[in-house]
């Protein structure tokens, strides 16, 4: 394992003003996508699509990484390239999606696991010589009920650092996600408690495996209100909420934090970006790695046809320079009426 060149990738991924495209979505997932706007789901119309954002003309100056799904990085787009050449052309990282999903817990009813620790060395210095530098793996928790379990946030929190150990080992930059989500009519109080308790872990397992926190990103969700709570929280209380929470549980080692959007809409997403980064300086950068948030526009612009890239490729592009502004606490409203330019 190589530190400093973990150390590099990690800072570049949370460079000024950039930050990353989730890209991962598995085949049934994008089908869903597809589903939505009339498109039949096949690996040429999945590399169609997705070559849209890969080909965007100035996408590096606010993208600086691409997570992909292992179909996607084993393919090449129209000219011939291999996808992860084609980014690294351009400057910008691809990434990988390593885990194998999450699957019921047992003994937990309702609660999930995430799978993919078997072969993963094996895996992952494959997908490094394939050309990918940096992965990502997911744990899911939902709160109901009283939950989640000890169980749950503990097994999640041990299979992070594990797989954050095996990334390392072969050179790739592993992105930690423990997202809690939304769904649910929980407070902003509940959400930054369980929040709390489920990072908290993840740090803990992380040192107790050795993971170097130097090259490594977090990516979790904000502090929000439950999708059905019946208060809403502000853009500011969640700003302030969610910066409060890193600030007690995320070390200063750790270069970034890299946000999913989790089933925000695209401007909301950013509002909360921007409004945490005003409330700087902070010991890491706080950037996103937003896959709905920067892609829907895009996906019902492209409808499935190679004629609408360049609106495809506008409507992407604006998205990113929004966030992009985010990442300095400088967006404004205004900008969501500033034409796309391509």
């Amino acid at each position: 394992m190589d530190q400093q060149q973990l150390e590099r990738t990690a800072r570049a991924l949370v460079a000024p003003n950039k930050g990353i495209l989730a890209a991962d979505e598995s085949t049934g997932t994008i089908k869903k996508r597809f589903d939505s706007i009339g498109v039949e789901s096949t690996a040429a119309s999945r590399i169609g699509y997705r070559e849209t954002f890969f080909t965007a003309k100035g996408a590096n100056e606010n993208i600086s990484g691409v997570i992909l799904y292992d179909e996607t990085l084993r393919q090449n787009i129209g000219d011939g390239r291999s996808v992860p050449k084609a980014l690294m052309g351009v400057g910008i990282l691809p990434g990988i999606k390593v885990d194998t999903g999450a699957k019921p817990l047992v003994g937990h009813p309702g609660e999930s696991i995430t799978e993919g620790l078997d072969g993963l060395l094996d895996r992952c210095q494959e997908y490094y010589k394939i050309g990918a530098r940096f992965a990502k793996w997911r744990a899911v928790y939902k709160i109901f009920d009283g939950k989640p379990s000890h169980a749950c946030i503990h097994a999640n929190a041990h299979a992070l650092a594990r797989y954050a150990a095996i990334a390392q080992e072969a050179g790739l930059v592993p992105i930690v996600e423990p997202e809690v989500l939304m769904d649910g009519d929980h407070t902003i109080e509940a959400y930054e408690a369980v929040s709390g308790w489920a990072w908290a872990e993840v740090f803990r397992e992380l040192c107790y495996l050795n993971v170097h926190l130097e090259g490594i990103l977090l990516k979790p969700n904000m502090v929000l209100s439950g999708t059905t709570c019946p208060t809403q929280a502000s853009v500011s209380d969640v700003a302030e909420a969610t910066v409060r929470l890193l600030r007690r549980v995320v070390p200063p080692a750790v270069p970034g934090i890299v946000f999913l959007s989790g089933g925000q809409s695209d401007v909301r997403a950013t509002e909360h970006l921007n409004a945490m980064n005003q409330l700087g300086p902070h010991p890491w950068e706080l950037s996103y790695s937003y896959g709905r948030a920067l892609q829907a526009p895009a996906l019902k612009a492209w409808a499935g046809s190679a004629a609408n890239a360049p609106v495809a490729q506008a409507a992407f592009l604006h998205r990113a320079r929004c966030n992009g502004a985010a990442r300095t606490g400088t967006y404004t409203p205004a900008m969501e009426a500033a034409p796309a330019r391509a």
